[in-house]
């Protein structure tokens, strides 16, 4: 730094902040700053600056998985945000379990990154007790946790679940399933929203918990679910589901009985998966902006990173958007 300094004929404080991409720098002199970087070869070495300043400039991310993309669009959106501040993400995967959950927050927090943000699988407070204990900023996504005061971005679940079911009560449907998750705050928000259309027309509720032990394991499990619906006597017309996966089997299971879609059974699912239009029956889904959430998240964190006091728990909640395709294009009646 001192060497990129002295060739400049500016301050080694000058680099530092060109190089942290700080406001009070022009944009020609971060310029030459970073191109000169480049023909020195120069690295900075993060341990050394985490010991002078204090952080590390890495921030957490814990998601139930990848295998789809709502999750990896989050991370995207997150990327975004803290590239262009110097952060770098750190991101690891519980696989819906909460010991596995323990263990990589525990593994986050020992690399001592400056802020956590968690989608969590539990219903209780275990993962981010450890959290606060440590005094680590965190945010909370897509799912909440009761009892925490803690920063939230996401949607209103409750919303989602009604916008969906109402849309196949438009479209004709009378007799609709919701096949849920757990008991997390995504699956019981919208089961709400999916009552609340129901009550309103004097429909009756058919929901069904799946679980979600895994991908293969939820596939099987939505599957076999949905057969065992349609083997009813008054098979359902409609089917909500909790999210994209969900409905991707549960629509399989229903071709396979030899029934059509949607002239038999229209599904609405969630989460707008990557190539949902590409689907043998392109899938009628709710929108959650997950790009949105991870910047959202992003600069919420980078926020409380900055704060030199406790802040009041912010509640970011994107508007989700109805996307029709065909899975749900039944003549209303």
């Amino acid at each position: 730094m001192k060497d990129i300094a002295r060739e400049l004929g500016v301050s080694v404080v000058t680099v530092s902040k060109a190089l942290r991409n700080h406001d009070d720098i022009s944009l020609e002199t971060r310029g030459k700053v970073l191109q000169l970087m480049r023909d020195m070869n120069y690295r900075p070495n993060l341990a050394a600056r985490a010991l002078v300043t204090g952080r590390s400039m890495i921030v957490g991310c814990v998601v139930p998985g990848l295998m789809h993309s709502f999750f990896g669009e989050i991370a995207k959106g997150l990327t975004n945000v803290f590239r262009k501040k110097g952060y770098g993400l750190v991101l690891a995967t519980s696989e819906e379990e909460p010991e596995l959950e323990q263990q990589e927050i525990e593994q986050l927090l020992a690399r001592h990154v400056d802020a956590l943000i968690v989608a969590t699988t539990q219903d209780d407070r275990a993962s981010i007790d450890r959290i606060e204990q440590q005094g680590v900023p965190y945010v909370l996504i897509d799912r909440r946790v009761a009892g925490a005061k803690a920063s939230f971005v996401g949607v209103d679940d409750q919303t989602v679940g009604y916008m969906a079911t109402d849309h196949l009560i438009q479209v004709g449907c009378r007799r609709i399933a919701y096949l849920l998750a757990n008991q997390l705050s995504p699956s019981q928000g919208r089961l709400e929203g999916y009552k609340q259309a129901l009550a309103k027309y004097d429909l009756p509720v058919c929901s069904r918990t799946l679980g979600d032990t895994g991908d293969a394991v939820v596939d099987v499990a939505a599957y076999a679910t949905m057969k065992e619906l349609l083997a009813q006597p008054n098979r359902p017309d409609g089917v909500f589901a909790f999210n994209d996966q969900f409905a991707v089997s549960a629509m399989k299971a229903t071709l396979d009985s030899g029934l059509r879609i949607p002239e038999d059974v229209a599904f609405v699912g969630c989460g707008n998966i990557q190539h949902a239009d590409f689907l043998r029956v392109p899938l009628t889904t709710v929108d959650q902006n997950s790009v949105a959430i991870g910047e959202m998240a992003a600069k919420v964190a980078l926020g409380l990173i900055e704060t030199k006091e406790p802040e009041e728990a912010k509640n970011v909640l994107l508007e989700p958007r109805l996307l029709v395709r065909q899975s749900s294009m039944r003549r209303p009646v």
